[in-house]
């Protein structure tokens, strides 16, 4: 895979690690470090940004196709294991770890919204980041949201961050310590 690229019209990007908004113009160079969950995170003469998998046509790669397989249980509830795979599709993009795996998420509970017609689903999510000062963590729980809102069944879902209790690396799964190095 040629790892280098030129856009090929603007884009919208979120700067690493501080998850400002920037335009990034066509014609601009970048080098792809990594394709996850959908999004690119690519290398410019100005720093690191997160290319939202909307976007990617920009450098020359497919959209990929979002939708999720019909998941929802007998009274019409999303499936909770649906919404775990669409959260394991979420990444910081300076790890190459789902948030999931990483232990990010805290809690996750679906709610059923009496005020819709027809009734759809809440799901509420509690989630942290690996260090307070993180400012992609805005742009990571808006992902996890809009990956959320593509289960069927879901009419609304919140992702709230938290800091209690603490990160710390005894959270990641095995299998995220597999993919670092940690095991």
């Amino acid at each position: 895979m040629n790892r280098e690229r030129t856009l090929s019209r603007d884009v919208v990007a979120t700067q690493i690690p501080s998850g400002d908004k920037q335009t990034l113009p066509a014609q601009s160079r970048v080098f792809i470090h990594q394709t996850l969950g959908g999004a690119y995170t690519v290398q410019t003469d100005f720093g690191l940004f997160r290319i939202d998998g909307k976007d990617v046509d920009a450098i020359g790669e497919q959209v990929a196709d979002t939708s999720v397989a019909a998941a929802t249980l007998s009274d019409g509830a999303p499936d909770p294991e649906a919404i775990w795979a669409q959260l394991r599709q979420v990444f910081d993009p300076e790890i190459p770890v789902n948030i999931v795996d990483l232990g990010l998420v805290y809690s996750m509970d679906v709610a059923k919204l009496e005020d819709q017609t027809p009734a759809g689903y809440r799901v509420n999510v509690a989630m942290t980041l690996t260090a307070p000062g993180c400012g992609m963590g805005p742009a990571i729980a808006e992902d996890a949201k809009s990956k959320i809102l593509l289960v069927p069944g879901v009419g609304d879902a919140d992702v709230r961050i938290t800091w209690d209790p603490p990160w710390n690396q005894q959270m990641i799964s095995e299998e995220g310590k597999m993919k670092l190095g940690l095991i």
